[in-house]
Parts: C-alpha cells; structure tokens; sequence
C-alpha cells in the first residue's frame, strides 16, 4: 500500500499520460491527455461531450500510465478512480495545468472549446478504493 502523496509519483514528472476509460462492455478505450499532480492527486481536462467523459461519469476507476504525446505507454500503469471538479475545485486545477501547459492549456483549449461550444471540465485522479 502506497502513501497517497507518493501513489501518483509514477506520471508526477509525465507531461502526457495514457488514461484508459472502459466502455460499458469493459472494452478499454486509452487516450492521451495532459496531467498535472499536486499532493496525493493528479488532475487533467477533457470536454463535457468527449467519449472519456461520458465513459468515467458511468464508470469512474481508471488505469493511468506516462505516455507519449500520441498515447504510447512509457511505463507500468496504475489504477485510480476520477471525479469530475467543480466551483472552486475545477478553478484550482484549471489553474494547475494552465500553469503545467500555459500554451496549449493556458490559451489554446479553452479558447477551442469555447468557440466550439464545450465545457471545459477538469478531473481530479485519486488512488482507488482501498489502496
């Protein structure tokens, strides 16, 4: 059992990390995304209509890896459990990966996703029930 603020150290450094989100078959869908870890939690973002989205509002235990930018797994995965944020959580981890990735998550997405008419939601990764 892992300490939970060493539980993310394995994609602590990953600019990129593989997210894996099941399908209600339990296919396994992974896709890169960006991270950010503080303390025992790692946080990224997505669009409220994205399949990933969906996928972790039904079924929120994930598995995460460091990857490449195009999803090639560059270590072990670990699982964790994904929550969507909202209010002054979603601001903070907005904030945390604008700051990580202050072009492509400072000024790029949210201007994207704006014009496209998304939401922006920021999820935070916890370790799993019981780790």
């Amino acid at each position: 059992m892992a300490s939970e603020s060493s539980y993310f150290a394995p994609i602590e450094g990953a600019k990129y990390i593989q997210l894996t989100t099941y399908r209600r078959d339990g296919t396994a869908v992974a896709t890169p995304v960006n991270v950010v870890v503080e303390g025992g939690h790692a946080f990224f973002r997505t669009w409220d209509v994205s399949g990933k989205a969906k996928r972790i509002r039904r079924t929120p235990i994930v598995t995460v890896a460091p990857s490449s930018a195009r999803g090639r797994p560059l270590g072990a995965p670990i699982q964790a459990s994904a929550a969507l944020l909202e209010g002054a959580e979603s601001d903070h981890a907005a904030a945390l990966i604008a700051k990580k990735h202050p072009v492509l998550h400072g000024w790029l997405i949210p201007r994207v996703h704006r014009r496209r008419g998304w939401k922006t939601q920021q999820f935070r990764l916890s370790p799993p029930p019981g780790s």
